[in-house]
């Protein structure tokens, strides 16, 4: 009988239950290689939630076969949860991405205090060795420069990893995608495709990024005041675009927001933004200028409530402030579950009296995801025999396996996974392998901690309903109660004194209920918890969390 050969395993560690915290392990044998460590940002029910992680455990565990870890491009959904991780490990690996990446990779870590990482740079038509692992890089047009494919050959097979694409044949920087570098890895045979499905029910083609250039120049020349331009810090075509435009008409561009400014340093530091020094200035020098001759970059496409964009809606910024006369830009579309956030912030703006622009009036955004077209050309420049659709809600993932379908590949090659599942190829076959513990890790202040949904729960009802405290003083025994003391936060009747008196009569009556063959401390806190659980929703249908403290005397 003759020996089963080692499958290559691939395990999806995050990306396939939303856009956000994208994380892929590829595992042969003893080599294991990482392709992206993104973070995903909380949702309305994810309450005082800063960040959220895929769960890495199983890259923990299998910590000495990690060779390499791959980054294909700077988003925060493919880069943030890459501290994290390095803290975790105990030992340094290397990191390979393209130059503008990992600078954006380098303010991260200095951020986190990590020192010396083992940075490698690769670019379009690079090569390493990873233990078992061929892999080639080529270049893929997003919304952000030097995006990166990959593709890797195994003794149990290969594997195409688009990373984030569309394909955009008039990119802002000139670096179309590697047309011939993906037909010669189609030609050599292509065992399992993992590809884009972020725009997987949208039809046709995405427009080029060049399409944007016209709205932006024609809206910067023609408003009579300042400009104000939000976009993503990252999308450094945009920020290319908008300085283009800005330059064009004779204004001067000022920079704001954190991210903002540590990004155009970095990209104009790497030669992937280009604007003269004299054309840049700094905040607090825009009183020197007159409106007519000023654009500004900022951070707050997204609705956040401490951005750049928000502070100045709200008359917070130090060095600058949104008046009647001014024009906004918000140059990008709301990731799911920011979308009251953006329209708050246009809603402020509103009331200032400013003009509005976003991509619901004119072009001033377009998607750095393929559409239809494209990813249905992708798989047909590829041809592969197995096809794992990555980067997606479930509509989009089901979506991308119906353009597959389309397109020729058999049903039974295509496999839609959930993050934990394992694909297992070998011999150009695939086939689901056992899974491993998967999951989400929050960010909770400086604390990285499992989901426990108890603390999502408790800060769900501390947000609806409120809270009651309830400090009941009582004999050794539990015979007599002494005083009760209540005090409400986050509820509406607080001051209602009558309510008040009959909840303190509540607590006594729940005291004399409790006899001495009964008598237990929790057994009291239990009863006095529910009786005036059930009186307050009786008088007010509100069910606060109620906090029980017995002291005995």
């Amino acid at each position: 009988m003759a020996r089963r050969q080692t499958p290559l395993r691939v395990i999806p560690l995050g990306g396939l239950d939303g856009i956000g915290k994208n994380m892929t392990v590829f595992e042969y044998g003893d080599d294991m290689v990482l392709v992206d460590a993104g973070l995903m940002f909380p949702d309305d029910e994810q309450l005082g939630i800063d960040l959220v992680l895929p769960d890495y455990t199983y890259v923990l565990e299998n910590e000495d076969k990690l060779r390499g870890i791959i980054i294909t491009h700077g988003h925060e959904d493919h880069t943030g949860a890459l501290p994290y991780l390095l803290m975790d490990l105990t030992r340094k690996v290397p990191i390979f991405s393209s130059r503008l990446t990992l600078g954006f990779i380098q303010g991260k870590l200095d951020e986190h205090r990590i020192k010396n990482p083992k940075f490698k740079e690769v670019k379009d038509g690079s090569h390493i060795t990873l233990g078992a692992f061929q892999i080639d890089f080529f270049s893929m047009t997003h919304s952000i420069p030097a995006s990166l494919g990959v593709f890797m050959r195994t003794p149990a097979g290969t594997v195409m990893h688009t990373g984030d694409f569309k394909l955009d044949q008039t990119p802002i920087d000139g670096v179309r995608p590697d047309y011939s570098a993906i037909n010669r890895f189609a030609t050599d045979g292509i065992d399992l495709l993992l590809s884009d499905s972020t725009n997987a029910t949208r039809p046709g083609f995405t427009p080029s990024e060049a399409a944007v250039g016209p709205s932006l120049r024609h809206i910067i020349k023609n408003a009579p005041g300042r400009v104000f331009v939000a976009s993503f810090s990252s999308h450094i075509h945009r920020l290319q675009q908008v300085c283009d435009a800005s330059v064009a008409v004779g204004r001067k561009v000022v920079v704001t927001g954190r991210s903002m400014i540590t990004n155009t340093k970095v990209a104009r530091e790497l030669g992937y933004l280009k604007i003269a020094d004299e054309n840049i200035v700094d905040a607090y020098d825009v009183e020197k200028l007159p409106d007519e001759k000023i654009v500004v970059l900022c951070t707050g496409s997204q609705g956040e409530p401490l951005s750049a964009l928000a502070r100045m809606a709200n008359g917070e910024h130090r060095s600058l402030s949104i008046t009647a006369d001014d024009t906004v830009i918000i140059s990008a579309t709301p990731v799911p579950g920011n979308e009251k956030s953006v329209q708050g912030i246009i809603n402020s703006l509103s009331k200032i009296g400013c003009t509005v622009f976003d991509k619901s009036q004119t072009l001033v955004h377009v998607s750095g995801h393929g559409s239809q077209e494209e990813l249905k050309l992708m798989l047909a420049m590829t041809h592969p025999r197995n096809f794992m659709p990555v980067h997606g809600e479930a509509v989009h993932l089901r979506a991308h396996a119906r353009l597959a379908r389309e397109v020729g590949i058999p049903e039974s090659n295509i496999f839609l996974m959930d993050n934990g599942d394992t694909l297992e190829l070998s011999g150009g076959k695939a086939r689901i392998g056992a899974p491993v513990d998967s999951g989400v890790v929050y960010v909770d202040g400086l604390s990285v901690t499992d989901a426990d949904p108890v603390v999502l729960r408790d800060r769900q009802k501390l947000s609806q309903d409120g809270i009651v405290t309830v400090v009941a003083t009582v004999s050794r025994r539990g015979h007599k109660v002494g005083d009760v003391e209540i005090s409400m936060r986050g509820v509406s009747f607080a001051n209602d004194d009558a309510l008040v008196s009959d909840a303190q009569d509540v607590v006594r009556g729940q005291v004399a209920k409790v006899s001495d063959d009964n008598y237990a401390i929790e057994t009291l806190r239990k009863s006095i918890r529910n009786g005036l659980s059930n009186f307050l929703w009786n008088r007010t249908h509100t069910r606060p969390m109620v906090i029980t403290v017995v002291m005995e005397v």
